[in-house]
């Protein structure tokens, strides 16, 4: 019997491990679209990834977030003050590749993951270029906009407890 998705207990090692969900998660959906990927341990960026269709070579920083409550709230992408931005921009230009971000939250029941390039989230979505901090809008307004932009990847799970841990309250 299938029954509803259960309630998120966060570990003490929680980030870490949401993080390294939302990066492998990446890598097997543009595995399973032909990419060659992997993940790399550098400043800024979690992969890199190259399409041999297209010969594109994408350096993509991942942003990975568990939401209890406030699954609307956005997703913190790049700190200004610490020139998180520059960061990615000249570690892909050594690496020879075009700048890419990808964010992944899961709340109790769904996931989204969303990719697109730095330049389609400057020319789309960034609302100012002096703010401190540029984030990633999650309310449904907003996922309906990036679900009509083709540069804009999305990939929506839904999550059942069949037989799993269930604490009790």
């Amino acid at each position: 019997m299938i029954k509803d998705a259960i309630d998120i207990e966060k570990s003490s090692r929680h980030q870490k491990i949401i993080g390294n969900l939302g990066e492998h998660l990446v890598c097997n959906w543009l595995s399973r679209s032909g990419f060659e990927v992997a993940v790399v341990d550098h400043t800024a960026i979690d992969l890199i990834a190259f399409d041999p269709k297209s010969k594109r070579r994408m350096g993509i920083t991942v942003k990975s977030r568990t939401r209890n409550l406030r699954e609307a709230e956005s997703v913190n992408i790049f700190n200004n003050r610490k020139n998180d931005r520059d960061k990615v921009k000249t570690i892909c230009e050594a690496f020879g590749c075009e700048p890419w971000i990808a964010v992944y939250v899961e709340t109790k029941s769904f996931a989204d993951l969303f990719i697109t390039s730095l330049i389609n989230y400057d020319a789309e979505y960034r609302t100012a270029e002096n703010k401190a901090v540029d984030d990633w809008k999650m309310s449904p307004r907003w996922k309906s906009v990036y679900d009509k932009d083709s540069d804009v990847m999305h990939l929506h799970i839904r999550f059942e407890a069949g037989t799993w841990f269930r604490r009790e309250k």
